[in-house]
C-alpha cells in the first residue's frame, strides 16, 4: 500500500527490500474470496471449510509478515493495515477451530463490527494514497457492515449480500496487487492505480 500515486517500485527506496504490499494484498484477496464465496452461497459444492487453513497460513501469517516488512519500509499505513488484517485472519482461524464457534454464532458479528470501526479511519486515510487502495478499503467497509448486520440480526439474505461485496473486495485487492507487481517489475505505471482522492493536510 504505497504512499505514492503510482504502484510501488520493485525495491522500496532506501530499504534494500522489495515492496511487500502486493504480497499482502494477494494474501488478503484470496482468503477474502474463499470465505466470501461461501457467505454469498456460491460455493455450494464445497464443505465451506476450504478457507480455514488459508485464513491462518496465507491471509494470516503471510499478511502479518507483509505488515512487519512494511515497518521496515517505514510505511505506517501498510504496516498497520497488513498486520491488523493478518491478525484478523489468524484470530478467525482460532475462533473457528475451537469450541467458541459452536458456542456463539453471533460472535463474528461483534468481531466484524469492531474491525469495521478500525477500517473506517483506514478507509479515510487511504484517500491520501491512491484510488486502487481506497477501493480496497471502501469495498471492505461495505463487506464488514453488511456481514455484521446480517449476522447480528440473523438475516441470511444480508449475509449473502455481504458475501457478494466481499467477492468484489477480493477482486479489487487482486487488481491492486497485480498493479504493484507489474508496475514494480517495469519501474513505471503499467496498470493504473490512480492518485490521491484529496489531501487531508491541505
Amino acid at each position: 500500500m504505497s504512499t505514492t500515486d503510482e504502484a510501488p517500485a520493485a525495491v522500496a527506496a532506501g530499504t534494500g527490500i522489495a515492496d511487500p504490499a502486493p504480497l499482502g494484498l494477494a494474501a488478503f484477496a484470496l482468503t477474502t474470496f474463499l470465505l466470501s464465496a461461501w457467505n454469498a452461497g456460491w460455493a455450494k459444492n464445497t464443505s465451506g471449510l476450504d478457507w480455514i487453513g488459508y485464513a491462518f497460513a496465507y491471509g494470516g501469517v503471510i499478511q502479518l509478515l507483509a505488515g512487519m516488512w512494511e515497518f521496515r519500509n517505514r510505511n505506517v499505513f501498510g504496516a498497520t493495515a497488513f498486520s491488523t488484517y493478518g491478525g484478523f485472519w489468524i484470530g478467525l482461524y482460532f475462533w473457528v477451530t475451537t469450541a467458541h464457534a459452536a458456542a456463539g454464532a453471533k460472535d463474528v458479528g461483534w468481531i466484524l463490527l469492531a474491525f469495521a470501526i478500525f477500517n473506517t479511519y483506514m478507509m479515510i486515510f487511504a484517500t491520501q494514497l491512491n484510488t486502487a487502495v481506497f477501493g480496497v478499503f471502501l469495498t471492505l467497509e461495505l463487506t464488514e457492515i453488511f456481514l455484521f448486520i446480517g449476522i447480528l440480526s440473523g438475516s441470511s439474505g444480508v449475509v449473502k449480500v455481504g458475501g457478494v461485496i466481499g467477492i468484489i473486495t477480493a477482486f479489487v485487492a487482486w487488481y491492486t496487487s497485480a498493479a504493484g507487481v507489474i508496475n514494480g517489475m517495469k519501474g513505471k505505471q503499467v496498470l493504473p492505480v490512480g492518485g490521491p482522492l484529496f489531501n487531508l493536510g491541505a
